[in-house]
Formats: structure tokens, C-alpha cells, sequence
């Protein structure tokens, strides 16, 4: 279990985060490497560009069930489109050569039922088998089930092995779209 520091901040009473604003975490990692995850920002914006035009082919074709050549700005006004209730994100940040670089990401938003909300969890290629995923997708459980959701869903490719590693590990359901042999459902109630 990694070691988890929790520090929550009262929140300045105009912010448009409300009351999650000041919380993050800094987190450890397996391998002992620690992590700061907290809510994303307006001001995430070019970290959340240069963090998807870093990933591997396989990791966009999986994220995004297609290929991306770059994070177009329509994408990332799509992606940065939080508002801490119906669309929620977390960043994992890190320091890279001076730099603080965003290497994670977990997200989710409503879906037509608001008692049900889309998820996904995207890790840096140089990044992986440490755990970030799981410590990502926590915070988002979480946040969504005090946010009044009661289930959880992504739709990946079926290919997607680590996905299916870690669903399964969170206790999410997996089975094939019935619309889509290609792709998968992973589901989880709470």
C-alpha cells in the first residue's frame, strides 16, 4: 500500500473548484518514486498538451480508440473542460529535469444518466508498472461516489491488456460490446 499524505486547504470562497480545490496528494509509488496528484487546472493546459503528444501510438490508440497524430486545440478544450462535479480530473505531476511534467491522467464525466459516469485513466509510457493507475483511478472512484454517482464505466479497446489488468483489479466488470467486438465495457458499481 502506498504511502498517502492528504493536505486539504480551505477553499477561496469565488473559486470555481469549490471545496476540492486546495486538495492533492503526494503519493509514493512501488518503486518508491513520488508523485503530486490533484484536481486539473485552467492553467494545466500545456502540461495536458505536451503529456499527450509525449505517448506512444499504442497508448493514444488506446486512450482514444484511434489514431492521434496531436492534441488538437478542440481536444484539449474537450479535455479540459472540468468543472469538478459532472466532468472531474485528476493530474499525477512529477519532477523531470527541473520541471514539474504531467505523467498521469484519470478523468470521468456524466453520461445521460447522471447516476452513471464514463472514466479513463492514461499513464506516460515511462511510467508504467508503478502503480500510478491505480492511486489515479482511487481518487476518481472516490470522487465520483461523494459526487452521487453510483456507477462507473469505460469503453476500451479489447486489446487493451493493461486496461483489463486494471479494471479487474479495481473490481470493475468486463465484457464485450455487443455493438463492437473490438471494444470492451468495464463496469463498476459503488
Amino acid at each position: 500500500m502506498p504511502n498517502v499524505h492528504h493536505a486539504d486547504h480551505a477553499p477561496t470562497p469565488a473559486a470555481p473548484f469549490g471545496a476540492i480545490e486546495g486538495t492533492h496528494w503526494i503519493d509514493t509509488l512501488n518503486d518508491g518514486s513520488p508523485v503530486l496528484i490533484r484536481p486539473l487546472r485552467p492553467e494545466d493546459r500545456q502540461r495536458e498538451t505536451d503529456f499527450i503528444n509525449r505517448l506512444s501510438e499504442q497508448a493514444c490508440r488506446f486512450r482514444f480508440l484511434g489514431n492521434l497524430k496531436e492534441a488538437s486545440p478542440a481536444l484539449l478544450d474537450q479535455l479540459m473542460d472540468v468543472d469538478y462535479q459532472d466532468r472531474m480530473a485528476f493530474v499525477a505531476l512529477a519532477h523531470d529535469n527541473g520541471e514539474l511534467r504531467e505523467v498521469g491522467v484519470s478523468r470521468y464525466s456524466a453520461s445521460g444518466d447522471d447516476r452513471q459516469c464514463e472514466c479513463a485513466v492514461t499513464v506516460a509510457d515511462d511510467w508504467r508498472h508503478r502503480g500510478l493507475g491505480v492511486l489515479l483511478m482511487r481518487r476518481l472512484i472516490d470522487i465520483a461516489r461523494k459526487n452521487g454517482f453510483r456507477r462507473m464505466f469505460s469503453i476500451d479497446a479489447a486489446e487493451n491488456e493493461p486496461m483489463r489488468e486494471l479494471a479487474d483489479y479495481l473490481g470493475f466488470r468486463r465484457r464485450l460490446d455487443p455493438d463492437d467486438a473490438a471494444q470492451a465495457i468495464h463496469t463498476l458499481d459503488f
